[in-house]
């Protein structure tokens, strides 16, 4: 009687007769030996048919597949260690499910364009694949960092009627009689959450209308984003750091064969332990002008910025202390020169730019008061964000981190549209 399993387990079925549901990825056959290279999922193996080993009907079976038809094969397993899985099937039956016609994906190359066209369907090659397996351990290894250090999964609303930013690129709709807005970050109730529950975080799609078309960005992206009371400034520099290390060192554990399948340089991300380098806003301009940037103090920093002072370092590296001009209303004054903020971006190395937000919060509602004033936003709108600096206000910190920018730089991609199963990006909502 044939065991029932999947490739990924065939270890624990060597010498036995198994059966396995799936696709056909390529085949090549030698005179009287066919080679149909399996995928189901889980992972690849390859499952030899010898002609004078199996029925008539099972060798012109097995010669009628095609690229992606489906079938149920039964065979032995055995080692081989030539073989990347290290195990290897001997077939010994086959069923055909559905044979597959012109599928339009082959091994040629393909334009961009028409495989976001056919994303539902180039999802199944085996880069691709892996991708997604990374992405998947991502967000494993996440929730099992927060789970282990304390913290309290918080969902955060998805309509809301005011930005977390104070910005334009917000997606406007109605709520009834009343306006709304599909959210650009869940940080604000983030932060009444961890005054409930001290240390919390959120893991939730948010949406920019930016009307960018550079490789960093997607118009839907996944936000992770911890809120902490009774944290300062540097204590949360700290958690960031051991949490990129965590989530780094969990793909390496777990996801070599992927990693290997993207190319990806490993080396690169064994270098990644906390602590990470930290320079200032001011060290950063310094640096740039050295560079043949002219770039003024108290302006943002963009791409080839980013990239600039992230090649100096093998790790990321954190950007402290920027104006507070250019940084959102929420964060708190450096106490010794206000003019700046105790902020941080956490910059990838290898050109991948800002993955992580932070700051401490402002704790002082007559201060907050002022910024509201100084960014035209609406005291009754936000009189419950208010409310928290009048209630027990406590010193507090967060960040949020970019799940798709993470992926993109963990997996060394060219452009985040690969890092989530169905991009949405400026010209693209199809499929």
């Amino acid at each position: 009687m044939a065991i029932k399993t999947v490739i990924r387990q065939v270890n624990e079925h060597v010498g036995e007769t198994v059966v396995i549901g799936s696709w056909l990825n390529n085949k090549r056959s030698s005179g009287k030996i066919q080679f149909l290279q399996l995928r189901d999922g889980t992972g690849y193996i390859q499952a030899v048919v010898v002609k004078n080993e199996v029925s008539e009907e099972t060798w012109n079976a097995a010669k009628s597949l095609t690229q992606e038809s489906s079938l149920y094969v039964t065979g032995v397993i055995r080692e081989e260690p030539r073989s990347k899985s290290g195990y290897e099937m001997t077939v010994t039956g086959l069923e055909i499910i559905h044979l597959t016609e012109d599928y339009p994906i082959t091994p040629k190359e393909h334009g961009v364009d028409f495989l976001m066209d056919h994303r539902h369907l180039w999802l199944r090659s085996s880069k691709q694949r892996a991708i997604m397996v990374i992405r998947a351990e991502i967000i494993r290894a996440v929730q099992q960092f927060f789970d282990q250090n304390g913290f309290t999964l918080v969902d955060p609303p998805i309509l809301t009627p005011t930005s977390a930013e104070g910005t334009t690129n917000l997606f406007h709709t109605k709520y009834f009689d009343e306006d709304a807005y599909l959210t650009q970050s869940g940080q604000l109730y983030m932060e009444a959450a961890a005054m409930a529950l001290g240390k919390v975080y959120s893991f939730g799609p948010t949406f920019r209308a930016e009307k960018s078309k550079t490789r960093r960005h997607l118009i839907e992206f996944w936000m992770i984003e911890p809120e902490m009371a009774f944290t300062d400034h540097e204590e949360s520099l700290v958690i960031q750091e051991n949490f990129v290390t965590h989530v780094v060192r969990s793909v390496l554990t777990n996801c070599r064969a992927e990693l290997e399948t993207l190319e990806r340089d490993i080396s690169k991300l064994e270098n990644i332990q906390a602590p990470f380098p930290r320079i200032t806003y001011d060290e950063a301009i310094e640096y740039l002008h050295t560079q043949g940037f002219d770039i003024p103090w108290g302006e943002d920093f963009g791409a080839p910025h980013e990239t600039a002072i992230a090649e100096r370092y093998d790790k990321p590296v954190f950007i402290t202390h920027y104006p507070a001009a250019i940084k959102a209303f929420y964060m708190k004054p450096d106490p010794n020169r206000p003019e700046v903020v105790l902020c941080a971006d956490m910059i990838a190395p290898e050109g991948y730019g800002e993955i992580i937000g932070g700051s401490q919060r402002i704790d002082d509602p007559e201060l907050m008061e002022d910024r509201f004033r100084e960014h035209n936003l609406s005291p009754e709108t936000y009189q419950w964000y208010l409310d928290l600096r009048k209630y027990g206000s406590v010193p507090h910190s967060g960040f949020g981190l970019g799940l798709e920018r993470t992926v993109a730089w963990i997996c060394g991609l060219d452009h985040v549209r690969e890092t989530i199963p169905f991009p949405r990006m400026l010209y693209r909502l199809y499929p």
